[in-house]
């Protein structure tokens, strides 16, 4: 399976780059996975165009919202093996700028995916995503990672 998150905006701060990339390279055992950057603003609109411009019409695409659905990281990596088990071959995550999603682009997603009710700077939250697929990915396959 091809992973790509789909975000807007530069990692500026040198530890969240960091940890993205050793994130990405222990995902390399389990995934072809990748991260595509937009540039962010000036607000949800300009960014839409730039999103769509880089989207991929076969990707299953889950857009990273406030409003989405929350799930365990059991669920969470649940939801991966079974669209794998589907045929989805490439699957994007699309975090969205300070400003969030444009409604139209949301509205293309199929699938909702919130993390929390809190707002994180998108840098970090590209961080944590990480970290989920990641653990996910461990569940799936029976190993340890701690809880």
């Amino acid at each position: 399976m091809k992973i790509e998150i789909l975000c807007a905006g530069k990692m500026k701060e040198t530890f969240y780059r960091d940890a993205a990339a050793e994130y990405l390279k222990r995902l390399s055992r389990y995934c072809k996975c990748f991260v595509t950057e937009v540039q962010d603003g000036p607000g949800p609109e300009k960014e839409k165009e730039r999103f769509l411009s880089k989207l991929d019409p076969d990707s299953h695409l889950i857009a990273l919202e406030i409003g989405g659905k929350s799930l365990s990281s059991e669920d969470f990596a649940q939801r991966i093996g079974n669209l794998g088990l589907s045929g989805v071959s490439k699957l994007t995550f699309l975090i969205g700028g300070s400003d969030g999603l444009d409604p139209a682009l949301s509205q293309k997603a199929d699938y909702h995916l919130s993390f929390s009710r809190m707002t994180f700077p998108h840098q970090l939250m590209r961080v944590i995503l990480l970290e989920q697929i990641y653990r996910a990915f461990r569940i799936l396959n029976g190993e340890p990672y701690h809880k």
